[in-house]
C-alpha cells in the first residue's frame, strides 16, 4: 500500500512556508490505518524492538502508540504537555526554534530498567523525541528505539537520536 497517497499536504500551515503533512486522511481510511499499525508492528518484531511499554508523545503519538502497544503486548504510557497529568510528574524543559516547551510523565509510570519504545506520528527536528528520551533516561528506562509514521528528512531529526534504532514508514 502506498501510504503517502493517504497523507494530505496542506501548504502554509501553521505558518507561511510550512508544508503540513496531515494524517487525518490516513486515520479515516480503515485499510491505511490497519496497514500502518501492522507494518510498524512487523518492523518492531523484525528488529527485536519488543518493549515493556510504548511511550506516546502528545498529541498525535497517542493515536498510534496504544494500537502498537496492543499489537506488541506492551503497556501504553503518555508523555504530555504541562498540567494535563493528575498525579505527581517528572518533567523536562527543552528548546524549540522560538522559545522552550515542557513535557511531563507520571512519576510512577514505569520502573527503572523497563524497556520502552517511543512512538509519534512524525519526526521533524527531533527535539521532542530527544527530550522524551532524556526524560525516560532520567527515570531509568532502557530506550529500545523510536517509531514514526513520517520522517521529514530535510530537518535532520534522526541526528538528534544517535545510536538508537529508528523506524519510519515514509519519508518526505
Amino acid at each position: 500500500m502506498e501510504l503517502k497517497s493517504l497523507i494530505r499536504d496542506i501548504p502554509d500551515f501553521p505558518q507561511q512556508g510550512i508544508m503540513f503533512r496531515d494524517i487525518t486522511t490516513l486515520l479515516k481510511n480503515p485499510q491505511g490505518l490497519r496497514y500502518t499499525i501492522d507494518t510498524l508492528t512487523q518492523k518492531c518484531r523484525d528488529r527485536n524492538l519488543l518493549p515493556d511499554y510504548i511511550v506516546g508523545m502528545e498529541s498525535r503519538g497517542f493515536v498510534f502508540a496504544p494500537l502498537l502497544a496492543y499489537q506488541l503486548n506492551a503497556g501504553f504510557i503518555p508523555v504530555r504537555k504541562p498540567g494535563k497529568l493528575p498525579a505527581a510528574v517528572h518533567h523536562i524543559e527543552y528548546e524549540l526554534e522560538y522559545g522552550t516547551d515542557r513535557l511531563e510523565i507520571h512519576q510512577d509510570a514505569l520502573e527503572a530498567g523497563a524497556k520502552v519504545l517511543v512512538v509519534d506520528d512524525l519526526i521533524a527536528t527531533g527535539g521532542t523525541a530527544k527530550a522524551t528520551a532524556e526524560l525516560l533516561a532520567k527515570m531509568g528506562a532502557k530506550i529500545l528505539g523510536f517509531a514514526f509514521v513520517i520522517e521529514l528528512t530535510g530537518l535532520n531529526g534522526r541526528q538528534m537520536l544517535p545510536n538508537l534504532p529508528i523506524i519510519s514508514l515514509m519519508e518526505y
